[in-house]
Order: C-alpha cells, then structure tokens, then sequence
C-alpha cells in the first residue's frame, strides 16, 4: 500500500531532534520491508486551530512512502510516544500500482521543492489569477453545477486553494445545495477538510488556514 504521513513537531525543537523523526520514519520502513518515495519539510507555520495545550505553532513534515498494513501500527505506536510530535495524521493514497501515478500528482502550496496547487491555470488558462478564480467557482455555485467535476480536480487536505471557500467565517463547511458540488466531490471535500483539520491546517471555529 501507498501512504502519506504528516507530522507537527514542535517549534523549539532542535534540528537533529527534528532528523531524528525523519529517521523513526526511515528505520520502520527499513524494518518492514517499506519503500521511502518522498520527504518533505514544510517548515515551521502558524496552525489554523492551536492544539488543546496552546501551542499556535509548528513543524511540518511530509513522506509518501510503500509501507504493509501490519507494520504501520509500529509506525502510529513510536509516532504516539514520541514527545517531540504535536499532531499526526497517516492516509492510506492506493494501491502499489498506483505508485508512479501518486508520486507525479503531490504537490502543495506549502511546499519549497513540491510548490503547488492543483488548481493553478493551466497553459490554455494562462493569465486566471486568483480573483479570476474565485470568481469562477462562484459562477459555477450560481448554476448548481459541480465546480470539481468541471476542472476535473478533487479536494486535498494539502492544498487549502481546492477546499478554503467551501468553509464559512464560522469554520462551517458550505453545503451542496449552496455550492452547487456534486454529492460525490461534496464527501471529498468533507473527508479533504476533516483531514485538515485534524492535523492543523485549518481551524474548526473559522476559516482560517496554518500560515
């Protein structure tokens, strides 16, 4: 199976306190057999929602990686006991076959070497700022028709530019009756922010996004 793992590490924590999470990562997968695909450090960000202790900021780190069912609860278990790890959330992405077809699709905003967004203009769109697009999901919510389906384009919990304006000033998340979203792409959307918000990157009480 192909997952993805992202971590919240404290902000005060020292850098070789911070390589030694990348290198839990690496010694599970070295013992089950797993296979390391990307690593990637979003650096320290402003969390949408602050944990229940406080804490307003932290350290995200990224890994997509070929790991059996069996042994990633090794994985959940050192993730839970490890001191230095504030947040945590692990997503089953496909199956091994899948593989190739994953590892070219990840990108996020977040990212320095992965910078991007699924929903930025393509060469035949070149020129749609962000105004234009805001105003474009709009005219699809005014026809009651599926923005997603329209750009051919699912919600990330990675990428808030393809959830963010489905949530309201009190961290509501819009309805398909309003948006005009397909019942299918609306659970996307569901599941892409609850994913969100479980890790920090969005608050519940608002609709305001980790920086």
């Amino acid at each position: 199976m192909i997952y993805e793992l992202a971590l919240v590490a404290k902000a005060e924590l020292p850098e070789n306190e911070l390589e030694a999470l990348s290198e839990m990562v690496k010694d599970v997968l070295k013992e089950g057999s797993g296979e390391l695909f990307i690593e990637d450090d979003w650096g320290k960000l402003n969390l949408g929602q602050p944990t229940s202790k406080g804490v307003r900021r932290g350290f995200f780190k990224y890994f997509i990686f070929k790991l059996d069912p069996q042994t990633n609860k090794e994985l959940n278990r050192r993730i839970l006991i490890n001191e230095g790890i504030l947040k945590s959330l692990l997503v089953k992405l496909g199956e091994t076959k899948e593989q190739d077809q994953i590892i070219k699709a990840y990108k996020t905003p977040y990212s320095k070497k992965y910078k991007g967004s699924s929903t930025s203009p393509s060469s035949s769109e070149e020129g749609q700022g962000g105004a234009d697009l805001e105003k474009d999901k709009k005219r699809f919510a005014r026809r009651k028709s599926c923005w997603f389906t329209a750009k051919k384009i699912k919600a990330d919990w990675k990428d808030p530019t393809t959830y963010s304006w489905l949530i309201n000033e009190f961290g509501k998340i819009s309805p398909a009756r309003v948006t005009g979203v397909s019942r299918r792409h609306q659970r996307i959307v569901n599941r892409a922010i609850k994913r969100a918000r479980q890790i920090g990157m969005v608050s519940h009480l608002s609709n305001r996004l980790a920086e």
